[in-house]
């Protein structure tokens, strides 16, 4: 535990951005020699990458339509139910993204406009190591759909039978994914960023991954557009004394649970709840797949604050800016307005995090590492270009002639200056 005085809480804030800012050099030197090479070698370098890393090749690179479509057909019923559910949570909340084009027809004649399109090809990578995500298709394709993407490009690694995984697959379909590529890591980060011979090249890359992957989007930004530098996983419970500890624990290992790396955080008053909550952690681990996961997890970059009261909660909620918020306090809505810094906030005792991950509708792709402060989660305006245009008749530009002219001049662009000029302005 950790009573906040002014200085432990920062030496542990410290400590967390230290782990967020800490990239291997060897890393970055392995995947800027993948990037160079997949560049250069295109499909070649993509199996060379593959075979090195994985072991073997995929039985085939690009998935026929045939298989995705046998995917969906075979998918379980229940399985199936719950992904068309979660499927209409998340459009119906994209759907309310959307922003429409405009223009400004003004009374001399001058028009003004913005042109809002999606982007014309965009990547989703989804992992496919430890463990299968299709909530990740689903949240990455859906607001890309929404957006007017003309076509959506799927990598993920295969599995060890040279095959994908099914529900990927079925998720792939249902999300309306074009097309399917079976290679993960950074090879396919850089295939999609510069496009080979069988895989397209595509404007923005988005979707999790390991440190490699994590790093290759780092690297080629600006090459190509991508969602955010995502690190480790986090969650924060905001907790006053109406909240129940049974609850705390198990949405704290629900992130805990992801990676070594994740960081499940604890703010309360009541020193009497910090103690339950860590009571039930002890209770409930003993039935989690991931315990050693969790376990790590919880004491490389856990925490538990014990605050002076709910205010300064939430201060060091906003400091902490983290992925997940829940605030689990009597009467959650009225503290939302103060809650500044999250990827998204949780309200009560019955919004756990997990319901976002799948169900809810809002994204669960959000900004990590203390970037809440000034990144937004994922969303339908991630997946759109916007640009303006301008119209003005000779009359309007003589009338604001002389205007442009003085701020030209006094900016020393006589040649800006003369373009108005010229025009007997």
């Amino acid at each position: 535990m950790i009573k906040t005085d002014g200085i432990k809480e920062y030496e542990f804030i410290r400590a967390l951005k230290q782990r967020c800012q800490e990239t291997d050099r060897q890393v970055i030197a392995t995947v800027s020699r993948i990037l160079q090479e997949v560049q250069t070698d295109g499909d070649a370098a993509v199996d060379r990458f593959t075979l090195e890393f994985d072991g073997c090749l995929p039985l085939v690179r690009e998935v026929p339509r045939e298989v995705l479509d046998q995917a969906l057909a075979d998918l379980p019923a229940e399985l199936l139910q719950a992904m068309e559910l979660a499927k209409k949570n998340i459009e119906e909340f994209h759907q309310r993204q959307k922003r429409q084009s405009f223009i400004d027809a003004k009374e001399n004649g001058v028009i003004l406009g913005q042109r809002v399109r999606g982007l014309e090809r965009v990547g989703i990578y989804v992992p496919g190591g430890r463990a299968a995500y299709p909530s990740t298709v689903l949240m990455n394709a859906i607001p890309a759909k929404i957006a007017g993407v003309r076509e959506i490009i799927m990598v993920t690694p295969p599995q060890k039978d040279g095959l994908a995984n099914e529900s990927v697959l079925a998720a792939a379909v249902l999300a309306g994914v074009d097309r399917v590529f079976l290679v993960g890591g950074a090879q396919a980060v850089a295939a999609l960023a510069y496009g080979t011979e069988t895989i397209p090249r595509v404007d923005k890359i988005v979707g999790p991954g390991n440190v490699f992957v994590a790093t290759a989007k780092k690297l080629l930004y600006g090459t190509v557009d991508i969602d955010m530098i995502a690190g480790p996983s986090e969650i924060l419970i905001l907790a006053d004394d109406t909240a129940n500890p049974a609850y705390i624990a198990a949405d704290l290992m629900s992130q805990a649970e992801h990676d070594p790396m994740a960081s499940a955080m604890l703010v309360t008053s009541s020193k009497d709840l910090a103690g339950q909550v860590l009571m039930e952690i002890e209770r409930q681990l003993i039935c989690l797949d991931r315990r050693e996961i969790i376990e790590r997890s919880l004491q490389d970059y856990g925490a538990v604050f014990i605050t002076r009261d709910l205010e300064e909660g939430i201060r060091l909620a906003n400091e902490l800016a983290p992925e997940h918020l829940e605030a689990m306090i009597a009467n959650p809505l009225e503290s939302i307005g103060r809650l500044s810094n999250a990827g998204s906030v949780f309200l009560g005792n019955f919004a756990p995090e997990s319901l976002g991950d799948y169900f809810a509708g809002p994204n669960h792709v959000l900004p990590t590492s203390f970037t809440a402060r000034f990144f937004s989660p994922l969303s339908v305006e991630s997946f759109v270009k916007r640009s303006s245009f301008i119209y003005y008749t000779e009359a309007a530009l003589k009338e604001a002639g002389p205007h442009i002219v003085t701020l030209a001049k006094q900016e020393g662009l006589t040649a800006h200056a003369n373009a108005i000029l010229v025009r007997g302005c």
